[in-house]
């Protein structure tokens, strides 16, 4: 999987900008159940005609901030959120995160 670190609230408007679709997994690097979600997602999602975006939770938990008030999502973590079209169509977290469902989506 091609990873994208999300660094700045700036690539997610060039993605809206672009009207792409495109998941982005928030992660807590200091969190076991975070890591065990991340390392199961990473075995299970092999879809990549989208951009996957990893937010460091830790180190930019103010991006995670302008998310959830952007998408009108409570802030989680793990957690993943489908956007398309600046419309958030899919968000879980923890064991509800299901690669089934997001390639459902796509």
């Amino acid at each position: 999987m091609n990873w994208i670190a999300l660094t700045d609230y700036s690539q997610i408007n060039t993605l809206v900008d672009q009207s792409e679709t495109f998941l982005i997994f928030k992660h807590s690097t200091r969190c076991s159940i975070s890591s065990m979600a991340f390392s199961r997602f990473e075995r299970e999602f092999d879809f990549d005609q989208v951009p996957v975006l990893y937010l460091d939770l830790i180190t930019y938990r103010s991006i995670s901030n302008q998310l959830a008030e952007s998408f009108n999502v409570h802030h989680q973590s793990p957690q993943v959120l489908l956007v398309k079209a600046n419309v958030c169509l899919y968000n879980a977290s923890h064991n509800a995160i299901s690669t089934a469902a997001i390639k459902a989506l796509l």
